[in-house]
């Protein structure tokens, strides 16, 4: 991956964005939200943060996501990233949900944008968003009191909660695994497995790992550490080995794909 200065991110994304991005509302928007004192009241004061998360830089943000100029910029940037449109990409999710979950969780949520696709799908459904960040998480709260809609927003770590066993109907993760190492995602979908039902699904929606490895352009751009790591591995292995049967990944355009399985009650 290519970093530091000259990078395609600073040459040519940042500076696009820029060009898209209505840095006058964003700042409005920052200076709306008293940072410090939302994210320690949804800070969890126990958590340590795992030294793959804090030592990186994501999207070219000297921090990472633990700042609040990460968690004002991502939806506006990820608005034009996902190439056709983004909620198209995050809608693929809601239309790969069978049957009618009643307890959901959304693992590595960021500013929930996935999260409150699924409370409006399934509006009588316990939802759960789950993030490292405190920042990202102070924003989708802010989102859903836009959208009047109650969401659990959570502070910790996606390869360990601390939910019991069997808790949930639905487990999704959107756009997580290519900012993680494959131990990580493999740990997470570890963890997702014990935290479903018997018979209760997961959906992984993230970049096309085959597209990845034979763009390698894309891996310069965008700045993310692990996103090599993640291009060479596969999602339908990993689900695989964290004991998931009906495993199917399909294409959502060329850029990303849709991961499925089943915690099946021959499994336990």
């Amino acid at each position: 991956m290519a970093t530091g200065q000259d990078t395609l991110w600073e040459k040519f994304i940042q500076p696009l964005f820029g060009f898209l991005i209505d840095r006058e509302a964003l700042k409005e928007l920052s200076d709306s939200i008293d940072w410090e004192t939302e994210s320690d009241r949804l800070k969890n004061p126990d958590l340590i943060y795992p030294e793959y998360y804090k030592s990186q830089n994501f999207h070219g943000i000297k921090g990472g996501y633990l700042n609040s100029s990460a968690a004002v910029t991502y939806d506006p940037i990820t608005k034009h990233a996902l190439p056709p449109n983004e909620n198209w990409n995050r809608e693929a999710v809601i239309k790969a949900v069978t049957g009618n979950p009643l307890k959901i969780i959304d693992l590595g949520c960021g500013t929930g944008s996935t999260t409150i696709m699924l409370k409006q799908a399934f509006p009588n459904a316990e939802v759960v968003g789950l993030d490292l960040s405190p920042q990202m998480l102070v924003m989708a709260e802010y989102k859903t009191q836009l959208e009047r809609l109650n969401v659990q927003w959570l502070h910790g770590l996606a390869e360990a909660t601390s939910f019991d066993d069997s808790e949930f109907d639905l487990v999704t993760a959107s756009l997580l695994f290519h900012e993680t190492p494959t131990a990580i995602s493999q740990a997470v979908l570890k963890e997702g497995f014990r935290l479903l039902k018997p018979g209760g699904q997961v959906i992984i929606l993230d970049g096309h790992q085959k597209t990845l490895r034979n763009t390698t352009w894309l891996t310069d751009i965008f700045e993310e550490p692990y996103i090599e790591e993640y291009a060479k591995g596969s999602v339908d292995a990993w689900l695989g080995k964290a004991g998931f049967t009906q495993v199917l990944t399909e294409d959502v355009w060329w850029t990303n794909q849709l991961s499925t399985g089943v915690k099946s009650i021959s499994n336990l």
